[in-house]
């Protein structure tokens, strides 16, 4: 029996499949979006663990830039610490163990000088760590140091500069 109304185009018959999503497939959709936002927020609203990590980071960098400049310009460098920044000074002579010349730093800077924000600290303040012209850590004196720790608050690494080497590692 043929109906006296012909097919509409574009429409599907009564008893053609539908194409679209099923109600648990959007529940199961929207609960895994929720997970993924119960873990990803938090980590990506705490930006200060980054900045803390890169300022660890940064300041890995200029301690190990500083032993390779002793070494390269056999003279003696010195790290000079502050709370929150750390400032490279070489000697300006290298028989001298007195650092009392700015070190151009590489990214061109002079001071050469790693700084954090405010809230980014050393914990504690470390003392002065000086290379000498092998890159071996010594006092101001030239005698050799202990091997020196540096710890940024909130960093969950902690910087070592070697005794004996000035390997500078974390």
């Amino acid at each position: 029996m043929t109906s006296k109304y012909p097919a509409r185009q574009g429409h599907s018959s009564p008893g053609a499949h539908q194409r679209g999503f099923t109600l648990v497939e959007l529940i199961l959709v929207m609960v895994l979006i929720g997970i993924l936002a119960a873990v990803a927020t938090p980590r990506i609203m705490v930006g200060n663990d980054f900045n803390v990590q890169g300022f660890h980071d940064e300041t890995l960098a200029y301690l190990r830039y500083a032993q390779k400049t002793a070494i390269a310009q056999r003279r003696t460098v010195c790290v000079v610490f502050t709370a929150s920044s750390a400032t490279l000074n070489m000697a300006s002579a290298a028989a001298t163990a007195t650092c009392n010349t700015d070190m151009l730093g590489p990214k061109g800077e002079s001071p050469a000088k790693v700084t954090g924000a405010t809230d980014m600290v050393y914990d504690p303040v470390p003392g002065n760590i000086n290379f000498d012209g092998l890159g071996q850590l010594v006092d101001t004196a030239g005698a050799a140091l202990a091997t020196q720790t540096i710890q940024i608050k909130g960093a969950a690494r902690t910087i070592a500069v070697e005794t004996g080497t000035g390997y500078v590692h974390d």
